[in-house]
């Protein structure tokens, strides 16, 4: 509890900051890139996106959804990080503080996206249902994303359907309503460290948490290096690769150390935008292009390469 506390006083200084680094208007910034700005843009980039809004995983004991989103917020706007998030607008029924998520998020400048309002799995529903849970999920998109484009679809346990048959027929429908594919190249299973933080805090078990840290940024690193290998070979060059986060507490916890660390081993920061103009991602703009979306995977594969196993994740049993 008193963690959470501390991590609720120390947003409120750096939002300030952060606020002011994100809604800097054009006419603010030089319009000559400095040369920090040329050794940046040298660099691989990374596009930054968070699925779940505006709810995540369980809640740490004395946790609060604002105080995760404002955190996020924060260390995003300190490192000029750009981000999009995917919304699922039954996700956080209940809880007063989630409309507030999506008004901060929306008020530091941060795109929002569609993914499904009940984050249903295509091969579980089939083409219909899935279809008819992303237009469910519409309305409360265009609430609050005012005049920014949230037309990007972000699937759900990137799931696109088993079936040639449904993959081309949700493919169809999410073309018809003008969206364009969140693809991801780029992950480590965040999602499974939020499950555990949640149960080693409820237990009070500091070293445990503490293990947890270490194998978080240890996946993080591997799977961003099986990122580029994977780029490099099938390819012949970096892509800007496309991350997939989520708004949970323990990536709020871990954010800072996180782009800290990619930092370190050379990344920069790009939009999804920016990053699905590169041609990679012409199946992820185009949706009259057969899919599924690209990975690198499927590169290596169609090479003969050798794809690498993934970091490991925290188990089930961790603090269980």
């Amino acid at each position: 509890m008193r963690g959470w506390k501390v991590l609720a006083a120390g947003v409120a200084a750096a939002l300030v900051a952060a606020g002011s680094a994100l809604a800097a208007p054009p006419s603010e910034r030089s319009s000559a890139p400095s040369p920090a700005a040329k050794t940046r843009s040298a660099r691989p980039q990374i596009a930054l996106t968070f699925d779940d809004l505006p709810a995540h995983g369980p809640l740490p004991v004395g946790g609060d959804r604002l105080v995760i989103a404002r955190t996020i917020i924060a260390a995003l706007a300190q490192h000029h990080a750009p981000a999009f998030g995917f919304m699922n607008a039954t996700f956080g029924a209940g809880d007063s503080n989630a409309p507030k998520v999506l008004a901060a998020w929306r008020s530091a400048g941060l795109p929002i996206g569609n993914h499904t309002a009940g984050h249903v799995n295509l091969d579980t529903v089939g083409s219909s249902a899935f279809l008819a849970d992303a237009l469910r999920n519409e309305p409360a998109i265009a609430a609050v994303a005012g005049d920014s484009d949230w037309h990007w679809f972000r699937y759900p346990f990137l799931a696109e359907g088993q079936d040639a048959s449904v993959r081309d027929a949700v493919r169809a429908g999410l073309r018809a309503r003008g969206y364009r594919i969140a693809a991801v190249t780029m992950s480590f299973g965040d999602y499974a460290w939020n499950d555990a933080f949640a149960r080693c805090t409820a237990r009070h078990d500091t070293t445990a948490i503490a293990t947890l840290e270490t194998s978080y940024l240890a996946a993080a690193r591997a799977q961003a290096q099986r990122s580029r290998d994977l780029s490099r070979a099938a390819l012949g060059r970096d892509i800007p690769y496309v991350l997939l986060l989520h708004l949970g507490a323990f990536d709020a916890r871990m954010l800072p150390r996180l782009l800290d660390l990619y930092d370190r081993m050379g990344f920069g920061f790009t939009t999804l935008p920016e990053a699905e103009a590169d041609p990679f991602y012409a199946g992820s703009r185009d949706l009259s292009q057969r899919g599924p979306t690209a990975t690198l995977e499927a590169a290596a594969n169609a090479k003969g390469l050798l794809v690498p196993a993934n970091a490991p994740l925290p188990t089930a049993d961790v603090c269980a």
